[in-house]
């Protein structure tokens, strides 16, 4: 369905046009997101950083999570999931978790906070959703923060998941729902794990075409 994790952010720039210059805020979720974001984020003249959310794995299967946490604490847990769970459990898995959020907005953000989202226009940007998880955190996120709309957006996500979705955000833009959706990468011709410095060097981009170099 994509080139790249690139070719996907200026093909999801061009289904948000509407947004164009109009001072909306971009955030990328870490790690591939980021470079979607940053494609969304050029494309449509808005202001760009990222937005830590973590997914909450389940104890002996590290890819299944059963909620996600956001760097401000806000929450997305699935009830039936933690009900399986001693609350011990669940507590350690939320302190580690909060720990490498930490670790990211250092390693990422250089310990910078966020921008401002109170009262903004805010474009969430992944580069797939499988269950959604942390997507949902970040959407609490950018609710308890008091955001104006929130858009959340991805190139390939599920059509159940874009539903839930629907449900708690202004808008929903998804370019692509397979019927079979298994695992994002599957949509993507070129996949790779993004790296931390991958992330750096993306927002060192972001803040160079800020002095107006051309980037």
């Amino acid at each position: 369905m994509f080139k790249d994790r690139e070719d996907a952010g200026k093909k999801l720039a061009k289904a948000l046009k509407g947004y164009k210059d109009k001072g909306v805020l971009v955030l990328g979720i870490p790690r591939g997101g980021v470079i979607v974001g940053y494609e969304v984020a050029k494309a449509l003249n808005a202001d760009f950083s990222i937005v830590i959310s973590r997914k909450l794995p389940y104890p002996g299967n590290p890819e299944f999570g059963f909620g996600a946490i956001a760097e401000d604490g806000s929450m997305f847990i699935l009830d039936e999931y933690e009900a399986m769970l001693p609350r011990t459990i669940v507590d350690k898995i939320i302190a580690e978790q909060k720990s490498e959020i930490t670790r990211r907005i250092l390693a990422l953000r250089k310990g910078e906070g966020l921008p401002e989202i109170a009262g903004r226009t805010v474009i969430l940007v992944d580069d797939g959703i499988a269950m959604g998880s942390t997507l949902r955190a970040a959407i609490f996120l950018c609710k308890n923060k008091k955001a104006q709309k929130i858009i959340a957006t991805s190139p390939v996500s599920g059509e159940q998941t874009e539903k839930e979705l629907a449900d708690i955000v202004d808008e929903v833009v998804i370019l692509e729902k397979p019927a079979f959706f298994r695992a994002v990468a599957q949509s993507y011709q070129n996949w790779h794990d993004v790296p931390d410095q991958e992330v750096v060097e993306i927002i060192k981009k972001w803040k160079m075409r800020g002095k107006n170099l051309e980037i």
